[in-house]
Parts: structure tokens; sequence; C-alpha cells
């Protein structure tokens, strides 16, 4: 196990507290009640499972006795009493796993949808990708799409099934050990001429054999922990690869890239192999053992308490009494022995999610260093913005945009020029200083997000498409200059496979067009354009922002876009010292925008 895994995993209290902290919640919920009465008739159903599993031991020796004593009448009893014991069974069996499952399900779709708010509020799901490149240490949560499709998935049956069956052995111990006590009797034996008497032989051979077997269990199958752990995150890395290539499959392609991604794939999935061949032979080592424990817990009480039986001290149906309720103890006392398998998988998962959990309620507590607040202009005060690694990239900058204003952003590539647009936005959490912000305000990135679905729900993205009418949409899409789409607004596709790059660039600025705000922040929104729709589609923004009465704020490398601005900033590179250790100064400067 890593050092990591190792610190995450400590205790055996620390766990506990991981999955009461990750449990509880749901249990505390609006659904609490139904969740508890659930949770109480699960406890019910195993407590009544266990005195149908004591019916059925004293079954044994009723059944075994009639047999020995050739005894018909009674032989023929037992079998009817047999058919209403098997009834019980099934019927406790099928009614406590359906109600098992559904409280698996509701707690699961519960959880699911509280980590898919909390992920997906204030940009934490954006602000934890740049806080795993950023890091430092590998207790940073990675990919958060597992863990909460499948990691919830495991922990909530995982928690179910092992705590219901931990349940399950603690109370067949508490039926059983007196019990297995009273047919056992008292073992006597001479050691230098003096006779003892042991009582309750049997409970005693039990918890030796299970103590043993308990500690041999642990010492092979501790490292399954770690292994699981890794097993998970290399599988989510390989997925994760493959889905990128999906996405980006036009680019490889074009590219000719296929061996490189191939050889990519196949570093990914050897990482996922070498793991799971290491997590084989662990298993194998340790169902070898447990197989070797369970088949010889089959005949060790007839070992013990053969010799007895043999001297006529109890007859058949008392044998087989003590072999059913030694069983019953030795797998009640063994429960961690048949479990630790499903132990090490749930206490992997527990960790993920844990991390994950912290994570998300780190960035909820965090204090966010540039304070904003609302205004008609935009102004910033000793604004400063940094790299995810500390860099800093600009520092002390006061800038200043009011409604009528057209501000071209420029700069080497690398300087910024992005990473101010995000701080602008409010999303760019290494960033310091104040900053006055406009209500009314779009931003633009330079490659949109097109979502698959109807091409209505991916113009009006993210509001939903009833709020606009048939006629503004094809407006706004004729507007763009995508008139051939105009007739295709319920088809359905996948869109950001369909589209060109430049009729993506197209969709997201129709769908500025199609919601008029008042200040644009546009991000090289036309570098997939030809010069003529580029001029055309930037004086259409511009129009449409000037009657708005906003503002616009423009990342772009092509002189002719200067054109539509009549403010220029411009980040200058800095000598190591200068401009309070920024790699870049800002300066501004007056430009005549075109008629």
């Amino acid at each position: 196990m890593s050092p990591s895994i190792s610190a995450r995993a400590g205790s055996f209290a620390q766990v506990l507290r991981r999955v009461f902290t990750l449990a509880a919640p749901y249990f505390r919920s609006e659904e609490k009640w139904r969740a508890r009465a659930m949770l109480l008739g699960i406890v019910a159903l195993n407590l009544l499972f266990v005195y149908v599993a004591v019916l059925g031991n004293q079954w044994y020796g009723r059944f075994y006795d009639a047999l020995q004593n050739k005894d018909s009448v009674v032989f023929w009893h037992e079998v009817g009493v047999f058919g209403w014991i098997a009834f019980a069974n099934i019927a406790v069996q099928v009614l406590k796993f359906y109600v098992t499952q559904l409280l698996q399900l509701r707690w699961r779709a519960w959880m699911t949808r509280s980590y898919l708010s909390r992920w997906m509020a204030d940009r934490t799901f954006y602000h934890l990708e740049l806080a795993r490149y950023a890091a430092k240490d590998s207790h940073t949560p990675d990919n958060p799409d597992q863990r909460i499709q499948e990691d919830m998935q495991i922990f909530t049956s995982a928690t179910m099934t092992l705590s219901m069956g931990l349940l399950n052995a603690v109370v067949t111990l508490m039926s059983f050990i007196g019990l297995l006590w009273a047919l056992s009797g008292s073992f006597s034996f001479s050691f230098h001429g003096t006779t003892y008497q042991v009582a309750g032989a049997m409970v005693w051979v039990a918890l030796g054999y299970s103590i043993v077997g308990t500690a041999i269990t642990h010492f092979i199958g501790r490292p399954l922990i770690g292994l699981n752990f890794r097993q998970q995150r290399y599988e989510a890395d390989f997925r994760h690869h493959l889905v990128r290539v999906r996405e980006y499959s036009e680019a490889i392609a074009l590219d000719k890239g296929e061996t490189v991604e191939r050889e990519r794939l196949e570093l990914r999935f050897g990482d996922v192999l070498r793991n799971y061949l290491a997590l084989i032979k662990q298993q194998k080592n340790l169902v070898t053992f447990t197989s070797f424990f369970g088949q010889a817990a089959v005949i060790f009480p007839f070992l013990v308490a053969g010799q007895q039986y043999f001297g006529g001290a109890f007859q058949l149906g008392h044998l087989m009494q003590i072999s059913s309720a030694f069983g019953k103890v030795q797998e009640s006392l063994s429960w961690f022995v048949d479990n630790y398998d499903s132990v090490a998988v749930w206490r992997a998962t527990t960790d993920r999610l844990t991390s994950f959990d912290d994570g998300m309620r780190a960035h909820a507590e965090r204090e966010d260093g540039l304070r904003r607040t609302p205004s008609a202009v935009l102004h910033t005060e000793d604004l400063a913005v940094a790299l995810p690694n500390g860099t800093p990239l600009l520092a002390g900058a006061a800038l200043a945009v009011k409604p009528g204003d057209s501000v071209l952003l420029q700069g080497p590539s690398g300087s910024g020029k992005s990473t101010l647009f995000r701080a602008f936005a409010g999303i760019w959490p290494f960033s310091t200083g104040r900053m006055q912000v406009p209500d009314n305000v779009a931003f633009m990135p330079q490659r949109p997000y097109v979502p698959d679905g109807k091409l209505r729900d991916a113009l009006t993205y993210p509001h939903p498409a009833a709020d606009f009418g048939d006629d503004q949409l094809r407006q706004a899409l004729n507007d763009a200059l995508l008139p051939d789409l105009a007739a295709r607004l319920d088809d359905s596709d996948a869109w950001s496979q369909k589209l060109s790059g430049g009729e993506q660039q197209r969709l997201a600025i129709a769908r500025v067009l199609l919601k008029k705000p008042a200040w644009l922040f546009a991000d090289e929104i036309t570098s997939a354009l030809d010069a003529q729709a580029e001029g055309v589609l930037y004086q259409r923004l511009s129009d449409t922002v000037k009657a708005a009465g906003g503002a616009m704020v423009s990342i772009a490398h092509r002189a002719a876009v200067g054109d539509f601005h009549n403010q220029r900033w411009t980040l200058v590179p800095q000598q190591d010292g200068d401009a309070g250790g920024a790699r870049y100064r800002l300066t501004t400067t007056a430009v005549q925008p075109a008629a």
C-alpha cells in the first residue's frame, strides 16, 4: 500500500467515523423517517431470519433422532414441520432482499442527487479539476464521474450488505452460543495425573478456531485495500482516456495520431492489468486459505465430538445439533474471514468517497481572495492573477470599462489573456483584489460547449428552449450565418461532432444574438471563421451590446478585429522583479475604431 493510502486508511475507528460521515446525512435528510423505518424493518427481518435458523437447529435434533430410532410417525411429522420452516425461511429472505434493495436504491438516489448538487454548485466541478492539476499530493480527488456513478453504488450496496451481515452474525452468535454451550457439555482431560473439566468445550474450540482464522486472513488480505483503491483509479483513468479519444476523434484522425493514442491507451490499460494481476494473486492466497478454513470447519465438530458419540454419550440427533450450532457459531465468529475481500473493496471505496467529500467541503469553506461587488461598470483595484501552481501572471492591475466602451485584449500566447477573462467571470480561484462587475453579462470561450440533443436546446443553452419562440430561434441562426440549421430545430444529434469548428463558433454567437446581453466578453470567438464572416458577426455583436447599453471586451489576434474596439489592453512581458514579481504588466491604449 502506498504511503498516501496508508495515511487515509487509519485505524478502524477512523474508518467507522468516515463511514458515519458519509452515511448519516441520508438518515437525517427529508427522507429520514422512511429510511429509518426501512432500516428497522431490515433489522427486524434479520432477527426473524436468525430465529428461523434456531428453529431449524432444534428440528435437526428431532429429525435425526427419529431416523436413528426408526420412528416413522415422528419422521413424517418432522417432514411437515420442515416444510413450514423452509417456507418461513424463504419468505423472510425474499422480503429482506426486496426491502434491502429498495433502501439501497433510495439511498443511492439521494446521495447521487446530493453530491451532484454540491459538485455543480459554485463551480466546484471546475475548481476541483484546477486543484487536481495544481496539487502537490495525491489527496486531491480524481475522476469525480466515477465516484458519483460507481463508487456511490458500491458504497451504499456494500454498507448495507456488510452492516446487515455483521448484525446477523452478532445475533446468530448470541442465539447459538448458549445452545452450543449446553449441547457440548463438559470436556475432561488428564494432565500429570490430574483430571480437568472444561465446560462448553465446543464453544472454546469454535472461538479458538475463528481467532486463528481471522488473524491469518487479515495478514494475507491486508494488501487488498490498497490494491482495490488503485484498481478503481486505474480503471477510471483508462475509461476517461477512451472518452477523450471519442470526443477528439476527428482531430486525432486528421493528425494521424491513432498510433500514439493506442500506445497511450495501452499504457493506461497496462496499469489496469498489472494492478489487477497483483489483485488476483493476493485474492488467490486469500481464497486458498478461506476455502481450506471453510472446508475444515465442516468436519471439525465431528472430529471433536465424534468420540463422545461413539462412546454412547448422546444420539445422532444430538451430534447433528452440535454440528449445526458449531457451524453457526463458527460462521458468526469468522464473519471477518468470509467477508474480507468485500470489506477491502468497501474500505477502498469509502476512502475514495471521503477524499471527494473532503475536497468539495474544503472548496465550500474556502475564502475567495477576489472581492466582487455589483456595479454598472467593470472596475478592478489591485487585481492579481496567478497560475494554479502559484506563478504570478499579473499584479496590481487597475482596469476600468464603462458602458459604450469596446476593449481589445492582446498579448503573447500563454500570457494569461483567457485567465484574466476567467477572473472577470469569477471562476478563477487564483486571483485576489477588488472588482466591480456588471450584470446581464455573457462570456464566450474560444471553444464553446455544444450539448447533444435537440438543436433548439443547444442554441438556447443553458436556458430552456421554451423561453424563446421558434421565430426568435430561426432569426438568431440566420443572423449568425447558419441559415441551413434554421429548419432543423427539432433534430437531435451529437452536434459537437457534426458541426465544424466554425459552425460551433457561429452557434455560440447565435446564442448571444438571441439573448442580447448588455456586456460581452469574447475569447477568440471568430478564430475559425473567414475574414468576411468575422467582420459581419463582430458588427452584429457590437450593435447588440450597444443597443443594450453595455460594453464589449474581446481577445483576438487578428488586426481586423481591432476596428470594432476603441481601447486596447496589452499584456507586456516583464523582467524578474518588475511589476510586483508578475510575469506581465497590462498597458492601456485608446484607438480610433472603424466607422
